[in-house]
């Protein structure tokens, strides 16, 4: 393959070295099997010695130092797909599109995405080419690979020759990588909220394990639903739910570290969309979720709470309790009074909710 990989302008790296291209690195090495426990952007020994390893095993002068000539293999096995922030003309430079041949792209992705409006091809692959790739991918899946080829014209396939082939397959990777970082519903799956009563802050952890205790001694059945919800979570969920109430436009929502997420779709009725099937994968209604809840700081509990009959329960004083209809900790204020003695607060509000102060 004839690709240029001084186009990219990638950074040596070896012992020492910190940042993103490192993180990419780590995660290429990961990816391929080799020994890599933590991707966390740290050239460290354990880096350096996989390295090694990856060098020795493709041939290549095995020093640890990753500079063009290991970039070289590593992009055509791969790692083109692990570059942080690769802008789409870049790889398409990268690739041996000219500007002739970014017109034809531009064109070819308007049929096989049936784009409306239509992407001006005007050889100039910014952000409204990005976003168009990203909807033809999202639109036609694993079919857009055989379509893209088909709608290019002859002149772009003599261009690029030999390389044809896997300059399309990089392209449909990235083409996807695009895709699945758009809003929707697939991002329920990220950043899961534990369901773990150990994961909750000290001492609320105890005080909820104690009335757990006192609730299973007394015949209840209890399902933890939720603890603790990372952050990144609540950032889905709070500006998803903001986007489909369209208090804010996806193109406003801040970026979070760590969430490679784009909200802003080829048209403002994509991003509408996607926000509302996030809202509906996540099953909050309407409402934004806080950005600084009790589940984020490991403050609270869901869980669902239900009994048969009358029941006996020790509070946190030692005292029996009891307590009969509803039988179910949603809607019972005397189990919620024997919560409180435990430091376990209710929400009124919130069905399922229990927190260290009723928030």
């Amino acid at each position: 393959m004839a690709f240029n990989v001084s186009i990219l302008k990638l950074p040596v790296i070896r012992l020492g070295s910190k940042g993103d291209i490192v993180q990419g690195w780590q995660s290429f090495l990961k990816n391929a099997q080799f020994p890599i426990d933590v991707v966390d952007g740290d050239f460290g020994k354990q880096t350096d010695q996989a390295t090694r390893s990856y060098q020795q095993r493709n041939n290549l002068t095995a020093d640890g130092i990753v500079g063009n000539m290991t970039y070289s293999v590593a992009l055509n096995q791969g790692f083109i797909l692990q570059i942080p922030n690769l802008s789409a003309s870049t790889l398409l430079s990268y690739l041996g599109f000219g500007e002739a041949e970014v017109k034809d792209l531009q064109a070819s992705i308007n049929k096989t995405g049936q784009l409306n409006p239509p992407l001006t091809a005007d050889g100039d692959f910014g952000n409204s080419s990005n976003k168009g790739l990203a909807e033809a991918y999202k639109k036609r899946d694993v079919r857009w690979r055989s379509e893209i080829e088909e709608a290019l014209s002859n002149n772009t396939k003599q261009k690029l020759g030999q390389d044809l082939t896997p300059a399309l397959d990089i392209l449909n990777g990235f083409a996807k990588n695009q895709r699945f970082r758009l809003s929707g519903a697939h991002w329920v799956n990220n950043f899961p909220t534990s369901r773990l009563i150990a994961d909750l802050a000290s001492p609320f952890r105890q005080r909820v394990e104690a009335f757990q205790k006192a609730l299973i001694d007394a015949g209840c059945q209890v399902i933890v639903t939720a603890t603790h919800r990372p952050k990144e979570r609540a950032y889905l969920m709070h500006y998803a739910a903001r986007i489909n109430r369209q208090e804010i436009s996806a193109k406003f929502v801040p970026s979070m570290a760590g969430v490679n997420i784009e909200w802003e779709h080829y048209t403002n009725a994509g991003s509408v969309q996607a926000a509302q099937e996030m809202v509906n994968a996540y099953g909050i209604g309407g409402n934004p979720v806080s950005l600084n809840s009790r589940h984020t700081q490991r403050q609270a509990i869901d869980w669902n709470v239900t009994w048969n009959g009358t029941i006996s329960i020790r509070d946190g004083n030692g005292r029996l309790v009891t307590v009969g209809n509803p039988n179910n900790a949603a809607l019972n204020r005397n189990l919620w009074t024997v919560g409180s003695t435990y430091g376990v607060y209710k929400l009124s509000n919130d069905p399922p909710h229990w927190s260290v102060d009723g928030y």
